[in-house]
This record gives C-alpha cells, sequence and structure tokens, in this order.
C-alpha cells in the first residue's frame, strides 16, 4: 500500500518526484479554458500567474479524469508538475465534492505508478477534503500482478512498475485529530476494499470455498473478529440445503463463515450476508462461451462483506456487525443439482430448481434464514445476483431493493455518501406469482422480465418476519473489464464495500432509516 502523510511543507521547496494539483473546467462566469484549483497556487505564481495559460496550450481543459505532465518551474525541487482533471467548478463558495477529489487523486496516484514520492496539492477545504484525496490515492494505487512472471503480492511483476510507494497530502494539518482521523479512516477503508479487490482477481483454482473460509479465518483472528465456518459435514447436519445443493457438483466443498466483530458500547446489530460463488460455471445449467471467462468475480459480494466487517473492527465502530459469507462452487457433475430438483432450505421450504445457473439466490437464502436467527435491527445482502441488473443499469451503478422504503433510502444515501453510484428498483407484487410452483413452496426462477426484481422478491421470502432487509446487485459495478477510471482499476473492484462501511458508521450512530 502507497504511505500517506499529512504536510505542511511549502511546494517549491519539498522533494519529491511530482507534486499533483489540480485543474478544473471553466465555468460560464469564467469561460476560456481550464482553471487552476486551490493548493496549487505557489506553482501557479512560478509561472508568474499563467499555468492556466501553459497548460490550455497543452490541450489540458480540465475535464474529469484528464492527466497533463510538465516540467516543474525552476528552484523546485521536485522534477515534474502532474494537472489532473476535477471536472466542473463548483459553485461559489461551495467547494469540490469527495467524489471529484477521490477519482482526481485516484487517477494521478495511477499515472505515478514507478514513482517513489508524489506531493498532492489538490483542494482541501476541510478534514473530509484530506479523507477523499486519501482514499483516492490508495485505491488509484492498486495493482495486481502476483501471478506475473516475478510478480509479488506488492503488485510489481516483471517489466511493470510498482505502486506509487509514499503521497504528501498538502495543505493537511498533521497535528489535528480530525485530519489524522480522515486520514486513518481511508487508509482502514481503502486498505480492506483493495483486499476485497484482491479476493476478486485471484484465479478459482487457489480461491475455492476452503480456501477463501481460511483467509476470513487469519483476517478474524488479526482483528480481534469472532469467527465460526461450517462444512459439508455442519452444513449438512443443520439442513442447509441451498448452500449444499448449489456446491454438490463440485470437488471443492461449500462453506458457510460466520464473522461476529462486537463493541460493548453497540445499540445496533447490523447483519451482512453475501454470495460468495467462488466459480459459476452455471452448473449443469452450463453458461455460454462468452459468458464464463470472468466467473471467478461472483464471490464478490462475500467480498464486499468480509472486508467491511474488517474495516468496522478496524476503525472500532460502536456496532454490532454480523457477517455471512455463503461459499460455494457451481459446477456441473454426475453429483450436482439437477433443473427439476426440489431443495430443502435451512428455512424449512421447499426450492424447485428450475435453472442451476440462478444458484446465487440458493445460497443466499440460507445465510439470510440463518442471520434472521438472531434478529439483526437490519439485515443487508450483496450479489452478483443477476444479468438482469446489468440491463437495467449497467456497469457502474448497483441496484438497492428492499422491503421497507425508508431503509432503502437510508443505504442509497449511504451509498451516495461513500461515492458509489447505486438506484433503488421496486420490488413489484405482480411478479411473485412467477415463482410458483406446483411441486414445492417456490421456484428458483420467475418472469424473465424484471429478472433483477424478481431475485429480490426471491430473497425476500427467506428473511425472518419483521425484519427490516435490504439486497444490494452489484453484477454491474464489481467486476471492471474495460479499461480503468477515476480510481477504479482492470478487474475486480470491491464494490459494495464503502457502503457497508457507511451504513455501518450511520448504525453506530444510530440510525438506520
Amino acid at each position: 500500500m502507497t504511505a500517506l502523510t499529512l504536510s505542511t511543507a511549502a511546494v517549491p521547496g519539498l522533494r519529491a518526484d511530482a507534486i499533483v494539483i489540480g485543474v478544473a473546467k471553466g465555468s460560464a462566469a469564467q469561460p476560456g479554458g481550464p482553471v487552476v484549483a486551490p493548493g496549487a497556487e505557489a506553482v501557479d505564481q512560478a509561472y508568474d500567474g499563467g499555468l492556466a495559460g501553459v497548460l490550455e496550450t497543452l490541450g489540458a481543459s480540465g475535464a474529469e479524469g484528464e492527466v497533463t505532465k510538465l516540467p516543474a518551474p525552476a528552484g523546485f525541487k521536485a522534477p515534474l508538475v502532474v494537472a489532473v482533471g476535477l471536472g466542473a467548478q463548483p459553485e461559489k463558495d461551495s467547494g469540490y465534492d469527495a467524489e471529484a477529489l477521490r477519482k482526481a487523486a485516484g487517477v494521478a496516484a495511477r499515472a505515478l505508478s514507478g514513482t517513489k514520492k508524489a506531493a498532492f496539492a489538490l483542494p482541501l477545504a476541510d478534514a473530509a477534503d484530506a479523507g477523499a484525496v486519501a482514499e483516492g490515492v490508495l485505491l488509484g494505487a492498486y495493482s495486481f500482478d502476483a501471478y506475473k512472471e516475478n510478480g509479488d503480492s506488492a503488485g510489481k511483476g516483471k517489466n511493470g512498475k510498482a505502486p506509487l510507494a509514499e503521497a504528501a497530502l498538502l495543505g493537511g494539518k498533521p497535528r489535528d485529530k480530525a485530519y489524522k482521523a480522515a486520514v486513518e479512516r481511508a487508509t482502514a477503508v481503502a486498505e480492506e476494499l483493495n483486499r476485497a479487490r484482491d479476493l476478486v482477481n485471484m484465479p478459482p483454482n487457489d480461491l475455492n470455498p476452503e480456501a477463501f473460509a481460511a483467509i476470513a479465518q487469519a483476517a478474524a483472528k488479526e482483528h480481534g473478529i469472532k469467527v465460526q465456518v461450517l462444512d459439508e459435514k455442519a452444513l449438512a447436519k443443520g439442513g442447509y440445503g441451498g448452500i449444499l445443493g448449489v456446491g454438490a457438483g463440485s470437488a471443492s466443498g461449500p462453506r458457510l463463515v460466520k464473522l461476529s466483530y462486537t463493541s460493548p458500547k453497540a445499540k445496533k446489530h447490523l447483519a451482512l450476508v453475501g454470495k460468495g460463488i467462488t466459480y459459476d460455471s452455471g452448473g449443469i445449467s452450463l453458461k455460454p462461451a462468452g459468458h464464463n471467462e470472468t466467473m471467478k468475480c461472483d464471490m464478490s459480494g462475500a467480498a464486499a462483506v468480509f472486508a467491511a466487517v474488517v474495516a468496522a473492527a478496524r476503525l472500532g465502530l460502536e456496532v454490532n456487525i454480523t457477517g455471512w459469507l455463503a461459499l460455494a462452487e457451481n459446477m456441473p457433475s454426475g453429483t450436482a443439482t439437477r433443473p427439476g430438483d426440489v431443495l430443502r432450505m435451512f428455512s424449512g421450504k421447499t426450492v424447485e430448481v428450475l435453472n442451476t445457473d440462478a444458484e446465487g439466490r440458493l445460497v443466499l437464502a440460507d445465510a439470510l434464514w440463518a442471520a434472521s436467527q438472531e434478529n439483526p435491527d437490519a439485515i443487508v445482502d450483496v450479489a452478483t445476483l443477476t444479468g438482469a441488473m446489468v440491463l437495467a443499469l449497467g456497469n457502474r451503478t448497483f441496484g438497492i431493493m428492499a422491503n421497507d422504503d425508508a431503509f432503502r433510502s437510508a443505504v442509497h444515501e449511504a451509498a451516495e455518501e461513500a461515492g458509489e453510484p447505486a438506484w433503488q428498483m421496486p420490488l413489484p407484487e405482480h411478479l411473485r406469482k412467477g415463482m410458483d410452483s406446483a411441486t414445492a413452496d417456490i421456484a428458483n426462477m420467475g418472469e424473465r422480465m424484471g429478472g433483477g426484481l424478481v431475485a429480490g422478491l426471491f430473497l425476500r421470502e427467506f428473511v425472518g418476519e419483521g425484519i427490516t432487509w435490504a439486497h444490494l446487485d452489484i453484477a454491474g459495478p464489481a467486476f471492471n473489464e474495460g479499461g480503468p477510471f477515476g480510481y477504479t482499476p482492470k478487474g475486480g473492484t470491491g464494490s459494495g464495500v464503502r457502503t457497508l462501511v457507511r451504513l455501518a458508521e450511520r448504525a453506530a450512530a444510530g440510525d438506520l432509516s
């Protein structure tokens, strides 16, 4: 991970490999070119107030994600200035929003891979801004090269570049408690989110359910989290028919991992449930060619829950959090569940399996019912559940469904506060009838149209009566198959982690609505 420091040093005399400054797009009141953002005054003065003109000559506009490099002015210890676009100028006196700072810092950190030290002179109006920049740096500097020749877990592979080693946040206040707390929070959240990215990026021959459970056990021991792992025998004894049914075709047995973080000052109990299909072939309902190459990412929900629980423990949040990781590998074999089979779930309900590729809802159903037995104040499940949600919301936005309108809004607000694009989705009652089964209590498939909402309605059947619940379908943003953008890398993204942590913080403050 990139080392972070807060610094009040003067820019010209700072020893670093690069100085990062912000540039915004010209507004209606100040049209015609890029505008140098606060924090870059010393650099602008060294150009006799003409830095904006120099940048415009080099083609800079201040657009989001834009990077312009130029030699540092004479007399500066750092040899390079990196101007990064912040997007539109904020309204007068409103300052730059956290997400704009996060994205700019992430873009700059990625552009500076292979660099030992960079000084970030982005606009910092307060401690929250410092936290946003810190988070953006740590997330943007991420790389996963452990499987490349001569690579290592630090991210340096053969002919590759190591991530930015050190970032100094200029304008920060090293002795100010609020600034220090903001950077410490950003560090804990980003490190755990990057751990989730690592898990999502790991090849499925190395990350099966047993291996995932072992990683969770090790982290739990390190951070004082209680952990319980149910293997095949324990799952069979307990009657977890959904998890067992999905894992029946694999040589790697399923697991249900329970992570319990408790605070002596907690007044709320939040349960988090994650879908952890370490590889999804579709089972007997085999996925067609072209649809299974990235299915190592089908455990992104469990990775997000795992990371969020550990982050909450590191932050010492005053809330009790129970994380449930429903882990299985969905494979076709002579022992695999068949279309037409009926599974008896942990809740006692029976499910007719019409499509074995609708497996995530089956493992989640058992975990949701297990979570319900503790009667938490709220349950949130996270899953790469349906392609239908990707069709509805695209690749960067996750859907939120819930059995309580106020709670759905609260989860959406937490996502917005964390900087994760999300959208509230309904649970139309008329779609429930499509899952009626002549053989069992319910089928695992319903109407094709509105498939993401159908999946949400299925999950609702396995939430205990009177318990507030929300479902996050992260199928779109969990894995980025395109090029990197902002602080988001190619591959696993860690989608959902920051929303869950923010929701836990709200719960610690007594607010879950």
